[in-house]
């Protein structure tokens, strides 16, 4: 059942203009009759300072950290927020209320964008319903509050930013996996699981939640199906990416339409087959001077990096660094030393931070003040052959908008610095 108008006759606050505020600006103005609605980008500490009095409804954007850092502890303060707490919520959770039961989430540290890509696909071309993809990816889910409508299933890529706050969660929820990120913006594991954890956990009995192998246990309403699958498992899922955690996202893919729509393994793995990698995903470019490189931007952690070098056919190079979040590197920095058949062009922050915990001796890094000279030197030590792979390990945060730009600057100065354009 449609919510919006429990937002009639309110006082109405959209606390963020990006384009999600924008969103949600256009959906109040075309569904909800409101008393008022006004727009702040006021700071968390300005919010607790008063900015948000008067108002019923806090519509908060997911990238806005809420509540403020810790030394806002007193009595008064925890009351404060509590009040305003209540007074919160998001597009997700607008949207999740009003079409709960047909809503599939996912979410994950990586694989998300894939995942819901790839079952979008599935059910697009086996379902026989109407299938929409959004959330983190594409539009804002707000955008889609009619067209969901019907007979029709939703797809939802969910990140922590948008779980954080959630009192509801999908119908059908999907955590893949747990690894280290966000620590600047969480400060500690415990804090990045909980939010994420909102998933299953403020799911209701009835409904479902697949789960991941390295995801710690959610206490929840919900049916909990841990996902992990055997090699015989894997048998017949064949795609057109790298990467065996690819496979597995699959197999959460064949599971969620077998045991839900009862769509047949046969259909399930035919569109599977069909598939394509998302851009900046392990993701070829070109071969450019007898050299093939990929594009895998969208790397942001450690195991990511990995997982390009090892997945990738005759993958050498391996480009990392950007910003600085904080998190330990150590994984990716023990598979340097112990792998000496790759060779890694470190850049930007982290990279350096990785050079200098490696300390002197490792004759297989390198590094590169920024991507054009991370570029430059992949095509003086890469063999003729073999591949370069852009997998970062690191966000692209203040040095890149996103790291779609990062992935495309890549492409463009492996043309630049390239003089076979072969493909």
């Amino acid at each position: 059942m449609k919510t919006d108008h429990l937002f009639n006759d309110k006082k109405i606050l959209i606390w963020g203009y990006g384009r999600e505020g924008m969103s949600t600006e256009k959906w109040l103005a075309s569904h909800v009759s409101p008393k008022a609605v006004d727009i702040s980008s006021a700071t968390p500490e300005e919010m607790l300072a008063g900015a948000g009095e008067g108002y019923d409804v806090i519509i908060k954007s997911p990238g806005i950290v809420w509540p403020p850092k810790a030394e806002f502890s007193s009595k008064e303060d925890l009351e404060k927020i509590g009040e305003i707490s209540e007074k919160i919520t998001s597009q997700t959770e607008i949207f999740i209320s009003t079409y709960k039961d047909k809503t599939i989430g996912v979410t994950g540290t990586k694989g998300k964008s894939t995942t819901v890509s790839m079952l979008a696909h599935v059910l697009s071309e086996t379902s026989g319903k109407k299938v929409i993809l959004a959330g983190n990816i594409g539009l804002p889910c707000l955008d889609y509050y009619d067209d969901a409508e019907g007979d029709s299933i939703v797809v939802l890529e969910l990140s922590c930013h948008q779980l954080k706050g959630a009192k509801t969660a999908p119908h059908i929820s999907v955590f893949l996996d747990l690894y280290e990120e966000h620590l600047d913006y969480y400060g500690s594991m415990d804090a990045y699981f909980e939010a994420k954890s909102h998933i299953v956990s403020r799911q209701i009995c009835g409904d479902r939640a697949y789960i991941g192998e390295n995801v710690p246990e959610i206490k929840s309403d919900s049916e909990q199906i841990r996902v992990v699958p055997s090699h015989e498992d894997l048998e017949g899922i064949e795609l057109g990416l790298y990467g065996e955690h690819n496979r597995i996202n699959a197999y959460f893919v064949k599971k969620i339409c077998m045991d839900n729509f009862g769509i047949s393994e046969e259909d399930v793995l035919k569109s599977l087959n069909s598939f394509e990698a998302l851009p900046h995903r392990m993701k070829k470019i070109g071969t450019y001077e007898g050299i093939d490189f990929y594009d895998d931007s969208i790397s942001t952690i450690p195991e990511a990096a990995i997982s390009a070098a090892t997945s990738i056919p005759g993958a050498q190079v391996i480009l990392v660094g950007g910003m600085d979040r904080g998190i330990s590197y150590s994984v990716l920095e023990d598979f340097m030393k112990e792998h000496a058949e790759f060779k890694f062009i470190c850049m930007y922050a982290t990279g350096k931070r990785i050079t200098d915990e490696l300390g002197e001796g490792i004759s297989n890094v390198y590094y590169a003040e920024d991507l054009e000279g991370a570029v430059k030197k992949a095509f003086e030590i890469t063999d003729k052959d073999r591949g370069c792979v852009l997998s970062p390990a690191a966000a692209s945060y203040g040095y890149f908008k996103n790291f779609e730009e990062r992935g495309d600057v890549f492409a463009q100065l492996v043309v630049k610095h390239g003089s076979d354009k072969s493909f």
